[in-house]
């Protein structure tokens, strides 16, 4: 008999196509929620910790009434993904999604006998389906593009808090997305004209073979972006430092590359279409990579080109949390 994946929905295990929240919910009607999605290398969660971590200070900043604990919360990732482990193929990787609401709100109480609180999803997913297709970037780097939409200042939305609240990144990436050619992925200012963040990952560039990143005021602080400037770097004896960075800054580096939980690092090779450097992936970019996957015993830009090979029947999604593209 068929059976699917299980997500943790508020106290019950129920089938992925099962997991339904409330129309009423806050998370509808506000976007008001917080979330996660962590990743793991040969079946072993990679920064769990420092992603629940980051999702309860999240939940602190919004003033949801989380009960559950942390150390809870850090089994019960562990539960979903153990529960699912049979429905995965033998190359595949976890894909933890954690999800935090206020709930329903307090005015459609009623619906729910009086009782109202917040919501929790666990789910699990194969991380094929984030990252198939990227393969190629890997050795011919994206061309980030730089879109009229800022992104929001922290003193009106903070970004630091990770939530669903994140309209303004798909409109940057619709805009994005009508610039000619393939692999154009956002790059959005903040609103004093620095560079900030990608619509989902965090932008870097070697400069007089320092590493540099935008400083952390506005924009969202990755456990890939900490990762690499409080591990990797000294891994290798780097210097990496958080800076403002104009579009000059880009343009007269010698390499860049950005860095999200899916794919970890990816190169970054033109900037509106002008070359960065010389155009080429930099020594500095493969040096991290290489040095990535020695500390986690996987090759991952081999992982993702093997997954390229195989993904018939995601070749037409033209839908990520990277980019966009219209469907006409």
């Amino acid at each position: 008999m068929p059976t699917e994946r299980q997500v943790y929905l508020n106290g019950d295990f129920v089938p992925e196509s099962q997991a339904k929240i409330s129309i009423y919910d806050s998370a509808l009607m506000f976007g008001d929620m917080v979330f996660e999605m962590t990743r793991s290398f040969q079946k072993k969660h990679f920064k769990l910790r420092e992603h629940l971590e980051r999702l309860y200070a999240s939940v602190k900043f919004l003033r949801i009434p989380l009960k559950v604990q942390i150390d809870h919360m850090e089994n019960l990732c562990y539960e979903v993904a153990a529960r699912n482990e049979r429905e995965f193929q033998a190359d595949d990787e976890h894909r933890l999604m954690i999800s935090i609401s206020r709930g329903p709100l307090s005015i459609y109480a009623d619906v729910f006998g009086g009782k109202v609180e917040p919501t929790i999803v666990i789910a699990d997913f194969p991380l094929r389906w984030t990252v198939a297709g990227m393969g190629r970037l890997f050795d011919a780097g994206i061309n980030a593009v730089i879109p009229s939409q800022r992104t929001i200042p922290a003193h009106l939305l903070d970004p630091k808090v990770k939530n669903r609240s994140r309209l303004h990144y798909m409109l940057a990436n619709i805009e994005v997305s009508n610039w000619a050619g393939d692999d154009n992925w956002a790059l959005l200012l903040d609103p004093d004209g620095f560079i900030a963040e990608g619509t989902g990952y965090n932008f870097f560039i070697v400069k007089d073979n320092i590493i540099q990143t935008p400083e952390g005021r506005n924009v969202l602080r990755g456990v890939s972006r900490a990762y690499v400037l409080r591990e990797l770097a000294p891994q290798l004896e780097m210097k990496a430092v958080e800076i403002n960075l104009d579009l000059y800054d880009v343009l007269t580096a010698q390499e860049a590359f950005i860095t999200a939980t899916p794919f970890n690092l990816l190169p970054v090779t033109r900037l509106n279409g002008v070359c960065i450097g010389d155009g080429q992936v930099g020594s500095v970019t493969r040096a991290l990579l290489s040095q990535w996957s020695k500390n986690v015993g996987v090759d991952i830009v081999s992982q993702i080109k093997a997954w390229d090979e195989g993904r018939a029947g995601r070749a037409a999604q033209t839908v990520t949390p990277y980019k966009y593209k219209s469907q006409t």
